[in-house]
């Protein structure tokens, strides 16, 4: 890839100053978590995160080069965005990370675009509040082939900027839809999906080491103190949990499991046939 010159990229060379400065305190703003919607400003901090945003098709709207970080913009094809200079200071007042990489840059959310169901399992998680939880379940997501996330409206933002560092980038590609549980139910009934509720160990409860998961299924994760609540329970087909010696597993952890083990199915049948 041909990298652009440092000084034709730069679109200001006086670093600024102050952290009263009007741009400054937009970034600031940028990594509070309130960034939601279509159009919303989101501060991303560090080349990877702002590179796999323009991979997955956002728009940069400013980029902020802390000083004698230019470096950075080698690294990082920007393109036509505002860059901007700050002191060392200024950028790491404006940014969330202890040990800033000296970039980071705003970038306009996109609103979800779920692509046609497919036979690809679904995530719902219910009212998760830990950012790095959900951002994990959402790179796992990915990994394993979810076609889709499902969170109740008291699920912490999928664009909290704790969120979107845990994702490590998945979340600029994978659908986050945000529903009341009952709305989420109906959509997979619409689509054929069977309902899977992780809970803690109990009696009665299908083992995920026994357990076949039909060809369409929907993982449901509980907040991670209450678990899944009395009406997303009553919604589900199953109840599946996973064999281990404590009662109960971190929220991200079970879910990435229960992702993986119907990837691992998947897989196994496909071998089968062929």
């Amino acid at each position: 890839m041909l990298m652009t010159p440092v000084c034709s990229m730069t679109n200001q060379s006086i670093p600024i100053t102050s952290r009263a400065n009007a741009r400054v305190k937009a970034l600031r703003a940028s990594f509070r978590g309130n960034a939601c919607n279509a159009g919303d400003l989101l501060g991303l901090e560090g080349e990877h995160l702002i590179t796999e945003a323009l991979r997955s098709g956002l728009k940069l709207h400013t980029v902020f080069i802390r000083e004698a970080s230019h470096a950075a913009l080698e690294r990082v094809s920007v393109g036509a965005a505002e860059v901007l200079i700050l002191t060392h200071d200024v950028f790491a007042s404006a940014v969330e990370t202890a040990s800033p990489q000296g970039i980071a840059a705003m970038v306009e959310i996109c609103p979800p675009d779920p692509k046609e169901p497919s036979e690809d399992p679904v995530l719902i998680v219910e009212n998760l509040q830990d950012p790095g939880n959900l951002g994990t379940l959402i790179r796992s997501a990915e990994a394993f082939g979810a076609q889709r996330i499902y969170a109740t409206e008291r699920t912490v933002n999928a664009w909290n900027p704790k969120v979107v560092r845990a994702s490590a980038g998945s979340v600029f590609r994978v659908p986050v839809l945000r529903m009341p549980i009952s709305q989420i139910a109906a959509e997979a009934k619409t689509m054929n999906v069977v309902l899977y509720a992780a809970v803690a160990q109990a009696q009665g409860v299908e083992s995920v080491l026994e357990i076949v998961f039909a060809p369409k299924c929907g993982l449901m994760i509980g907040n991670e103190g209450a678990g899944l609540s009395a009406e997303a329970l009553a919604l589900a087909q199953h109840r599946v949990r996973i064999p281990c010696a404590v009662e109960s597993l971190n929220a991200s952890v079970a879910g990435s499991m229960l992702l993986y083990e119907v990837m691992r199915q998947r897989t196994a049948h496909k071998d089968d046939l062929q």
